[in-house]
């Protein structure tokens, strides 16, 4: 049942917003956060961010002349009381759905959206090249960039900070502090302080002293700057920002519009800058199953409102995220040089398990990629084996460390890439498209790509036993295929895959999990009338050499399918059969990958469909190789007897 809005209803956009008394910004906050719950409720998605930021939405829209004035929402999945405000209500029961509203910030979707988001700590960086831009344009707009404390982890964050404050822009930064706790409680008194110093009169006072300060020797002058930023920083926190040349502000209760609307108003209205706004919120704010968890309902499926239980179907097979923690584990209880390396996503990886067991030999580093990559070369050198387990599109953030202080040097990392391949409802942002081909055209690295849970398990066991350099192995979001599994895993062959289906005429070489379709496509058709091979690669590099040409020597057609962009494991099988000679004659070599283009949201079995790479397309691949005539002739099954 749809829940009760009368204010709401009738702002539909900012502007709507910006025309009621401050009196009603509550009642609105309210039924804003009521109308996000409930639509999450519907669609699932990202919901105890959103809830700790809706005042701050309110006040945000309220104060600044948006579109026109830009806010730029880190990430992004706290975006959708944003969404609901800027003219998006009607569609925010379609979040993550097909043909729907993204699960984050989108350029395409609406001109509320300045800068596309889903991987973090890229506001400020974004906001400063606006600032700059609207500088140079001559205009005076207002760059407002939300980012989380989580987010500030990230060293792009700081590079953008020390950037900003070297410039002088007007920029204003809003740091949301929901968790890290990095100031002193909130209340009245630094509510106070924090209108006082954002204020005209205190910064007009403060302009005035510098400049009667600067008639004063360099080290008068420099030392009295220094005595108002620590006076001011022991009241109210920030003095790292002000040593980046931020004007610090705060911190200020974030769900508190009389705290909220004054001082956002004075640094709208200052004439320098750059600002930073330290608001302290509660994730999951308003919703008590949401602030009773321990994740604070940061991604939930549907749900009840009333008592907050989701509905997860019961799973047919274990999660490969679970497989891969589990496999983990038994290596590192035969092992106790196995150590294990995230970066901020210990239950998305499955090291929240492995670290309840092991909790001396589990790092979580934040969201820096880059350390998480360097700091595991690291151990590496050390005889350890780390295991950096980190998602295959986040990892794309830490290529140069991968390529230079990983695969340069030789460095035993073994890379654990969760989210391989397309992801559904989390869209083209989180989707695992581009690893293998930006791993595999690294020197020394092994890449492998798993078909089903129990190879995963082999896979784990042999990225252990490797010590002559960096291995990955790959493996997509959710359930398996439900196959029997090991007790603990067997190393496999470096760079050996496996005939899974003899036959004579047409080849798939498949690596990852599109085996399954693959053999689906096999059976079709073989009651086509043409005997097929069905091998799983497993190995992108190195190559399975003798398995890849006995398959082009035996075979009329031979077919490449992956779970990848183009330039991957069909652009290596190519290469080798061309240096091999095995394209000079009869055979048909078609390579199947995920399309060049960024697939929006949907259930992942319709992505992988839209790309062909289903088993219907894995057949129509094969058939149109064969030739016209060969594919009218076994256009269909053919009936027994």
């Amino acid at each position: 049942m749809a829940v009760e809005t009368p204010l709401l209803d009738q702002a539909r956009i900012p502007a709507d917003l910006r025309a009621f008394p401050e009196s009603d910004l509550p009642q609105i906050a309210a039924e804003l956060r009521a109308e996000t719950i409930d639509a999450v409720s519907v669609t699932g998605g990202h919901l105890g961010a959103g809830l700790g930021v809706v005042e701050l939405t309110v006040a945000l829209h309220y104060v600044f002349n948006t579109p026109d004035d830009r806010i730029i929402w880190d990430v992004g999945h706290q975006a959708y009381p944003h969404k609901i405000l800027t003219g998006r209500r009607d569609r925010i029961r379609t979040l993550r759905q097909a043909n729907g509203l993204s699960g984050f910030t989108k350029r395409a979707e609406s001109e509320y959206d300045p800068f596309g988001a889903a991987h973090s700590s890229t506001s400020i960086s974004a906001g400063l090249g606006m600032a700059v831009a609207s500088e140079l344009k001559g205009e005076r707009r207002n760059v407002v960039c939300v980012i989380g404390d989580g987010a500030m982890s990230a060293g792009m964050a700081y590079e953008a900070m020390n950037n900003a404050g070297a410039r002088g822009e007007r920029l204003i930064v809003i740091l949301n502090d929901n968790d890290m706790s990095i100031a002193p409680p909130v209340g009245a008194m630094s509510a106070y302080l924090a209108r006082l110093v954002s204020g005209g009169a205190y910064r007009s006072l403060r302009e005035i002293g510098k400049q009667l300060a600067s008639k004063l020797p360099r080290f008068f002058y420099r030392n009295a700057q220094r005595a108002e930023e620590y006076a001011r920083g022991m009241l109210t926190g920030g003095t790292l920002f002000e040593e980046l040349g931020f004007f610090y502000v705060g911190p200020i209760d974030g769900h508190n519009l009389e705290h909220l609307l004054p001082v956002l108003k004075n640094v709208r209205d200052a004439e320098n800058g750059p600002v930073l706004v330290h608001v302290v919120t509660q994730k999951g704010k308003g919703y008590p199953p949401a602030e009773a968890s321990a994740d604070k309902y940061h991604g939930v499926v549907s749900f009840d409102v009333v008592t907050g239980a989701q509905s997860k179907p019961k799973a047919n097979a274990p999660a490969y995220t679970r497989v891969f923690a589990d496999a983990l584990m038994a290596e590192a209880r035969a092992d106790d040089r196995v150590v294990a390396v995230t970066a901020a996503m210990p239950s998305g990886t499955g090291l929240d398990l492995f670290g309840k067991e092991f909790p001396t030999r589990t790092f979580d580093v934040g969201i820096a990629e880059q350390h998480a990559v360097t700091f595991a070369a690291g151990m590496a050198t050390e005889g350890y084996k780390p295991f950096c387990a980190i998602y295959s599109t986040f990892l794309q953030r830490a290529y140069d460390q991968v390529v230079h202080d990983v695969a340069l040097q030789n460095l035993p990392v073994r890379f654990a890439l969760d989210r391989a391949g397309l992801v559904g409802a989390d869209g083209p942002t989180h989707a695992g498209a581009f690893d293998i081909a930006y791993l595999a055209c690294l020197p020394n690295m092994v890449v492998m790509a798993a078909a089903d849970e129990a190879e995963l398990v082999h896979m784990v066991a042999t990225a252990a036993a490797h010590d002559d350099g960096p291995i990955a192995f790959r493996y997509p979001r959710g359930e398996g295929v439900g196959v029997d599994m090991p007790e603990r895993g067997v190393p496999l062959p470096i760079g050996k895959g496996r005939i899974v289906r003899e036959g004579s005429r047409v080849a798939l070489l498949s690596l990852g999990t599109r085996l399954a379709e693959a053999l689906k496509a096999a059976e079709d058709l073989e009651a086509r009338g043409l005997s097929t091979t069905v091998a799983d690669a497993r190995f992108a590099k190195p190559l399975d050499l003798e398995l890849i040409l006995r398959l082009a020597r035996t075979h009329e057609v031979l077919i490449t399918i992956e779970e990848g962009s183009v330039g991957g494991f069909g652009s290596w099988v190519l290469q080798a059969l061309s240096d091999h000679g095995a394209l000079d004659g009869g055979l048909k070599v078609r390579a199947m990958t995920l399309p060049d283009a960024y697939q929006d949201h949907d259930k992942p079995e319709r992505m992988y469909a839209d790309a062909g790479l289903d088993a219907a397309g894995i057949v129509r691949k094969a058939l149109s190789a064969l030739g016209p005539a060969t594919a009218a002739a076994h256009a269909a099954p053919r009936r027994a007897g």
